[in-house]
């Protein structure tokens, strides 16, 4: 670790106070601006995104539109997996709070973006105006990237890449899986969103397993040759799962060594590699991912699947007065992380209400904050704080790191739960 837990936690309530006091001079009380701001997606960027646009301009209108009436979020979804929280622990709802923030929701799927005439086109019919569109989409799976996998084959082996519904069946395959059985998760290529999650999601079934099955194994099969936060995880696999042993209940095996998943036949679970072919009794396969659907088809994204935006203000380089935010933007070094989400849509509510204004856009900065369970009283984590340097996202030197090595990993887990029930208050509360 770079500084102590103490220096970061300092340094970002630095950024934070620092933020909120350059957000505070946005305050302004001329009710009625007839601006509108439409958001595209009520997940963690975009939900952030409307709630702070109402809190730094009231008068501004902003309308969401969301197909779900109720938000699982992906982070911490592998808990429910794992059986020690309910679906409903991280499902949330947008009744409260649109009353709250005086947000309009309208529950429709965008097909499209039209943005010489500044309308979002809704599958309904429905058309509606905006001055501005924040577009937070998240991520899609690129299925056409290993054979035999489909949206449809995903419904016998999930990707549980979208909390919801995949979540709950995975869940009960394990239950189902006898003791002695194999699961098989086939993790994806770089970039994707939430990078320590196939671990965390290994870590915790392989815990499960250990209380309830102990005789099963898990097998991750790997596009990569290395992974987020990869010294703590072969630790805690080592402490409590016997890792790198005969009688190890997890086995990574990279892509030099023919980890990577170029075919699966669904239908009996089974994944092939360049050289094997391993029968699963639970087959997870989460495969290569690119931005949501509608950034695509409203020409947002470029050739590499995502959405190039000017980091200042999160603006799409492909069309004026549309914004991009969350998984679906090419934001590097920002990871595609929930909590990286909940800061890229602050300081684009801080710059549309700006640039709503006539005004110049505030000076933005991020932080990024991400816990992890090797069991669930041993957490890890790792912190950045970003500013901006020639108009791009960049790390602050020192301001960030890893849990330490033989680290308060008890704590750490605390914090994980805390750091959960914070960030979705600040996002859905």
């Amino acid at each position: 670790m770079t500084i102590k837990r103490r220096q970061f936690i300092k340094a970002a309530g630095a950024v934070g106070a620092a933020t909120g006091l350059s957000l505070s001079g946005l305050r302004f009380a001329n009710a009625g601006s007839g601006k509108h701001v439409v958001v595209v997606g009520g997940g963690a960027g975009g939900a952030t995104c409307a709630k702070y646009i109402r809190h730094f301009d009231p008068s501004v209108e902003v309308t969401v539109i969301e197909p779900k009436t109720e938000f699982a979020t992906c982070f911490m979804s592998n808990w429910v997996i794992a059986g020690f929280k309910e679906q409903n622990w991280i499902t949330h709802g947008y009744g409260d709070w649109s009353r709250k923030h005086g947000i309009k929701v309208i529950h429709d799927l965008v097909v499209d973006i039209d943005a010489a005439k500044q309308t979002v086109i809704c599958k309904s019919g429905q058309v509606v105006n905006y001055d501005r569109c924040v577009v937070s989409p998240g991520v899609d799976m690129k299925y056409d990237t290993i054979d035999g996998y489909s949206e449809a084959a995903s419904h016998l082996v999930p990707h549980a890449w979208h909390a919801g519904p995949q979540t709950t069946v995975l869940r009960k395959q394990l239950e189902a899986m006898p003791d002695g059985g194999l699961f098989v998760m086939a993790a994806p290529p770089n970039p994707f969103r939430c990078p320590p999650g196939p671990y965390e999601r290994a870590s915790l079934v392989a815990h499960y397993f250990k209380q309830h099955k102990p005789r099963s194994k898990v097998l991750i099969l790997d596009s990569k040759d290395a992974f987020s936060k990869q010294g703590l995880f072969t630790a805690g696999w080592k402490q409590h799962y016997g890792f790198g042993t005969d009688d190890s209940m997890i086995e990574w095996r990279s892509k030099a060594n023919d980890g990577t998943v170029q075919a699966v036949n669904a239908d009996n679970r089974t994944a092939m590699t360049t050289f094997d072919e391993i029968k699963a009794d639970v087959l997870n396969v989460i495969p290569a991912q690119t931005a949501g659907h509608i950034a695509y088809k409203a020409g947002l994204t470029d050739a590499s699947g995502w959405c190039p935006v000017n980091h200042m203000t999160w603006e799409s380089k492909m069309h004026k007065n549309v914004h991009v935010i969350g998984d679906a933007a090419i934001a590097s070094p920002l990871p595609k992380s929930g909590y990286a989400a909940n800061s890229e849509g602050k300081v684009c509510a801080a710059a549309v209400v700006a640039m709503l204004k006539g005004n110049d856009v505030p000076t933005p900065s991020w932080v990024n904050t991400c816990y992890s369970l090797v069991t669930p009283d041993h957490g890890v984590s790792v912190a950045m704080v970003y500013d901006a340097k020639d108009g791009k996202v960049s790390k602050v030197k020192g301001s960030g790191g890893l849990t330490p090595v033989g680290g308060a990993y008890g704590l750490e887990a605390v914090y994980a739960e805390s750091w959960y029930l914070n960030i979705v208050d600040d996002m859905f509360g």
